[in-house]
């Protein structure tokens, strides 16, 4: 009573909140744990700080989220693109739905200077996903995008201006992969746009074949 009324605390209650404490520190010791083991770059023999292991969820979930906006943008793209070409052959009294003009090939231009990267991209108003992907892939390559700008030009096209930093470990070699990957997955986009006259017919309505 007197302890109480002096407004000490008993070593006992002390001990039970130290305790109390403990445990917790160790609970979100173990949830941290957990989260970072989903991580694609998760290494059980490279021990990150917390911070860190904060930052690289954060990223990860930043990267899969452009992934699914990605993805949505190329379901409706191609939900657009069966609407039109359907409409086509229609209008042609039922001229075969493979002679109708294909979406125009994206374009795509990039600049290094220095550790400056510049890249350039003129696609279609119906293949907006190839320019989220790449934002998508810059990110997942450690390049910060610095600004971008898109502006629409005659045709029925959008202008698509980036531009990113290049790490100093990148400046020798890595540089020109990435620019590989970029004009890889360009062009390997407009080849898939083109093979889909084989499978149009098919129904793209669902949202289980994207597998989100």
């Amino acid at each position: 009573m007197i302890m109480d009324q002096l407004g000490i605390q008993p070593p006992s209650t002390k001990v039970e909140r130290r305790l109390v404490e403990k445990n917790r520190r160790n609970q979100m010791k173990i949830l941290f744990n957990k989260l970072n083991s989903l991580l694609p770059s998760y290494n059980p023999k490279e021990v990150l700080p917390l911070p860190d292991q904060v930052d690289e969820a954060i990223n990860y979930i930043k990267s899969l989220e452009a992934k699914v906006k990605m993805a949505q943008e190329k379901k409706e793209s191609l939900q657009g693109a069966k609407k039109r070409y359907r409409g086509c052959f229609s209008n042609n009294n039922g001229a075969n739905l493979a002679t109708a003009p294909l979406p125009k090939s994206p374009q795509l231009e990039i600049q290094e200077v220095g550790s400056s990267l510049q890249v350039v991209l003129t696609t279609g108003m119906d293949n907006q996903f190839i320019f989220y992907e790449i934002i998508r892939m810059l990110h997942e390559e450690n390049i910060e995008v610095r600004s971008l700008n898109s502006s629409l030009t005659a045709g029925d096209s959008v202008l698509h201006v980036v531009h990113a930093e290049i790490p100093q470990s990148f400046l020798q070699f890595g540089a020109a992969k990435v620019s590989e990957r970029l004009k890889r997955f360009v062009n390997g986009s407009y080849s898939d746009v083109e093979t889909q006259h084989e499978w149009w017919d098919f129904d793209i309505g669902t949202d289980d074949i994207w597998g989100f």
